[in-house]
This record gives structure tokens, C-alpha cells and sequence, in this order.
């Protein structure tokens, strides 16, 4: 049998807010990346943070690298949608891109802790779709953060003693996802963000369409 040809019917809607959480090295940074390549309708927001910059790091594309008085600006001003602080550093979210771009149908990518996902399910529910990421064990998870070679040994021994707290806030995800092969738990985010764009709610162009069916 043929593939089917694609659909040449384009309906509005309104875009989601994709949020990808997990301990470090857990791979969420990997999968929002690869997913942002193949899929040119998700669009990555771009956090701003206290941290200093990685080798690895670009400006702008990774991080807004930001003094930590002009966090706190932009947290007091209400520029910011969530923030947090994580390993005594600070990250938000900037407010303004965000929502133009989901006005115009596109996706925005976060890829941030439980603390920001559980401030963007109290300020805009209806838009987020949640996704949790779990290390198949504690020892490939450390094995991971070694194996990145980014940071100190202090610094990882710190992700280490925070992954637990943070895999306890699996349950406040709508979705969770074993990590124990990449390309299976890619797969399964794929099929995650498909299904979600398919939502009746979020396809407000449906109404019109709908009516020209029926007229």
C-alpha cells in the first residue's frame, strides 16, 4: 500500500508549551535538541541565567547569560513566565517571545526543572504539556555526568545529591519516560507532541472549518 500523501489542510491553532524535565544527565537537553532539528514547527525558549557560560555554550542560543541584578530586575518587572533557583544559580523564562510565538501556532520548547513546570502549570495550564525524564539507574546517571566532562567533580557530586529530590516530582508530569535507549525515549516525545497538536482545544481553526463542511 502507498504512504499517504500529506495533508494539504492547515487548521489554526494555538501553539503548546512543550516542557522537558529531568536530573542532569538524564539526556532531556539531548532530546529537546534533536527534536528541535527534525521538527521546524518547535521553537526552543531560550532561558536566562546567573550560571557561567560552558566552553560548549553559545549566547543567545543556549542561555542568556545575565548578571544576577539583572535577574532580579526582570523577575521584579514580571518579564519572566517561571524562574528558579538550581544549584545555587538562578534561571527564567522570558515572558514576551513566548507568547508572541504561540499566538502565531508555534511550539515553544522548555527544558527547565519541576520548580519552573510546576510555576507554568499555575499560570497557564491549559497550554503546557509536561514530560519527565528518568535515568534507567543511579549508576548510568552518574556515569553520564561523567562522561559529559563539563563540570568539576564538585559540581557533579552536587547533580548527584539533588537528582533524588528532583525525581520525586515524576508524578506532577503528564507524561514520564525511561531514558534506557535514546532513540526509543526520543520516539516516544515525538509521538507525545504529535498527538497533542491533534487536541480538539488547542485547534481553534477547527470551528471554521467545521462550519464550511456543513454549510
Amino acid at each position: 500500500m502507498a504512504a499517504a500523501a500529506p495533508s494539504s489542510v492547515k487548521i489554526a491553532r494555538r501553539g503548546l508549551m512543550l516542557v522537558i524535565s529531568s536530573p542532569s544527565g538524564a539526556g532531556k537537553s539531548t532530546i529537546a535538541r534533536t527534536l528541535m532539528d527534525r521538527d521546524q514547527q518547535i521553537g526552543l525558549s531560550v532561558s536566562v541565567t546567573t550560571r557561567q557560560r560552558r566552553q560548549s555554550e553559545i549566547e543567545g542560543v543556549h542561555y542568556h547569560f545575565v548578571s544576577q541584578r539583572e535577574f532580579e530586575r526582570l523577575r521584579d518587572s514580571d518579564s519572566l513566565l517561571e524562574w528558579a533557583q538550581v544549584h545555587g544559580n538562578y534561571y527564567g523564562t522570558p515572558r514576551e517571545a513566548v507568547e508572541i510565538a504561540m499566538g502565531e501556532g508555534r511550539d515553544m520548547l522548555f527544558d527547565i526543572d519541576w520548580q519552573g513546570a510546576q510555576q507554568l502549570q499555575e499560570k497557564m495550564s491549559a497550554d503546557v504539556v509536561s514530560i519527565f525524564i528518568l535515568p534507567p539507574t543511579m549508576a548510568e546517571l552518574q556515569s553520564r555526568l561523567h562522561r559529559r566532562a563539563e563540570d568539576t567533580e564538585e559540581v557533579i557530586q552536587t547533580r548527584l545529591n539533588n537528582s533524588r529530590a528532583e525525581i520525586a516530582h515524576w508524578r506532577e508530569y503528564d507524561y514520564v519516560i525511561v531514558n534506557d535507549d535514546l532513540n526509543s525515549a526520543f520516539d516516544a516525545v515525538q509521538s507525545i507532541v504529535k498527538a497533542e497538536r491533534l487536541r480538539r482545544d488547542r485547534r481553534h481553526g477547527l470551528f471554521d472549518f467545521v462550519e464550511g463542511l456543513i454549510a
